[in-house]
């Protein structure tokens, strides 16, 4: 009887943490830049994480105001997001970040890029984000524009499970920079740019850029993920300048989903339904001077 009751204590000892781990998603938001109600980092990254509050075996963290200070931030972390501003002040190359997320990647930890976040010096992390992403934006290759694709069509992919056409205004990029093997890469939102707005202005620089122009009739990626190949996963989302724009509920859901598949958690088969009220999107906004009025 002894010899069957350690059995037991044993198999229940061993299974009760498989069981019972949350996979750890750690969202990282941005310091505040831009005029209200855009590059709202931390306010829209709460939405989300509110958004997954319910889905059973995922714990989701929030920080605010940049790369974490506490160094057990990304301690048994499943996957690490940053929303947050790019280019040279890019977050992901300040200090020893970038060897931390190196890190993290080799050990099959998922990592994720939205909107500015993308942005990244093509000498100095392009490389690491062609490993770790499978893409980024690069300055006076890639271009900005404020424009609304209208994303019909879906690949048969997790990250696209339940998604229905939709369409939004806002600073959506393309012409990423793609590795010259792009095995693993699966483009999720894609649409074929105006000539219009292919001929600019873009946000900045202003453009119009003569290849992205001469590329008419191109379908161009706004959202991609990738499978790492020695083993992890990856997104990139060019979207969320604009914050009423997750409101959207096939924004919303896409990116979520995306973020519970780099996490390897199963993704539901009509993707994460969520919604979110009026008064959610007017919360934790970040504090902000109005623009001034001429």
């Amino acid at each position: 009887m002894k010899t069957l009751l350690f059995l037991i204590a044993t198999i229940l000892l061993s299974a009760g943490p498989l069981l019972g781990a949350d996979k750890h998603i750690v969202l990282i938001a941005g310091k505040p830049s831009h005029p209200p109600g855009m590059h709202e980092f931390h306010a829209g990254l709460l939405l989300l994480q509110q958004c997954l509050a319910k889905t059973q075996g995922v714990k989701t963290t929030v920080y605010r105001n940049g790369w974490p200070e506490t160094p057990q931030a990304f301690d048994g972390a499943d996957a690490v997001v940053l929303y947050c501003d790019g280019g040279d002040k890019h977050p992901a190359i300040q200090a020893d970040h970038r060897e931390i997320l190196r890190a993290l990647a080799q050990k099959g930890v998922g990592l994720g890029f939205m909107h500015y976040g993308v942005e990244i010096p093509a000498k100095n992390g392009g490389p690491e984000f062609l490993q770790w992403i499978g893409g980024y934006y690069e300055t006076n290759y890639s271009c900005n524009p404020m424009w609304s694709p209208d994303y019909q069509h879906f690949p048969d992919h997790p990250v696209a499970r339940g998604v229905q056409p939709f369409s939004n205004h806002d600073e959506w990029y393309f012409n990423m920079r793609w590795p010259e093997n792009i095995k693993g890469l699966t483009p999720i939102l894609t649409a074929r740019p105006a000539s219009t707005v292919r001929g600019g202005p873009y946000v900045s620089p202003k453009g119009p850029y003569a290849h992205i122009v001469q590329a008419a009739g191109r379908a161009e990626t706004m959202m991609w993920v990738y499978d790492r190949p020695p083993g992890g996963r990856g997104f990139g989302f060019t979207g969320g300048h604009t914050h009423l724009n997750w409101g959207d509920d096939n924004q919303r859901k896409v990116v979520l989903n995306a973020l519970l598949w780099i996490a390897q958690v199963e993704v539901p088969q009509m993707g994460v339904v969520s919604t979110v009220t009026a008064v959610q999107l007017a919360a934790n906004l970040d504090p902000k001077p109005s623009p001034q009025k001429k």
